[in-house]
């Protein structure tokens, strides 16, 4: 009797992730809602997944489009009067369009419209073009803006997970980003 109960126990601590091992977590059915800076799944439905190695060959081979979606940092409210605000500096990879706040779980329809005129840019117009989008490392933003991009057509979607944190740990150049323009703003 003992040897089935060592050898379920056996079994069961073999299954088992090792100990003080992270697992991923599973790709949710829909967007991230909450807890944006969290480890992320190690795919997702519909998109090429990039080591920075890939994304360093797209990018040097001018092959894709990158696209940030990088939230930027909202002005403190309540700034006493006469307070000069500047924006955290973003930096990110060279030639890279900028769509802050476009990685949300939920989006407002402005932001969406904002982030659908972002993507046919990037895109010039061609929903199946190379989109490579990022944000940093565990950050569900970009997870959600390339599921997003899936949603609406793009055919031709990778998702770098490791973003600018990859990038630089790599020792890959980065510029000053800018974001685009927002008719909100």
């Amino acid at each position: 009797m003992r040897w089935p109960v060592a050898a379920a126990l056996a079994a069961a601590i073999l299954a088992a992730p090792a100990f003080g091992q992270q697992q991923e977590p599973f790709e949710p059915e829909g967007y991230r809602t909450d807890n944006y800076r969290a480890p992320v799944p190690a795919t997702l439905a519909g998109a090429r997944v990039l080591t920075t190695e890939e994304a360093e060959t797209i990018w040097r081979a001018n092959s894709g489009a990158f696209v940030d979606v990088m939230p930027r940092p909202p002005k403190p409210k309540n700034l006493p009067a006469g307070t000069v605000w500047r924006d955290a500096p973003r930096r990110n990879i060279p030639g890279s369009i900028w769509l802050p706040d476009t990685g949300y779980g939920t989006l407002p329809s402005a932001m969406d419209d904002y982030l659908q005129r972002g993507l046919a840019r990037a895109s010039r117009g061609d929903k199946a073009a190379l989109l490579v989008i990022y944000c940093l490392a565990d950050c569900w933003m970009s997870w959600n803006a390339a599921k997003r991009a899936l949603a609406s057509g793009y055919s031709n979607v990778a998702w770098y997970r490791d973003g600018t944190d990859g990038w630089e740990r790599a020792k890959l150049p980065t510029e000053e980003a800018h974001p685009e323009p927002r008719p909100d703003q």
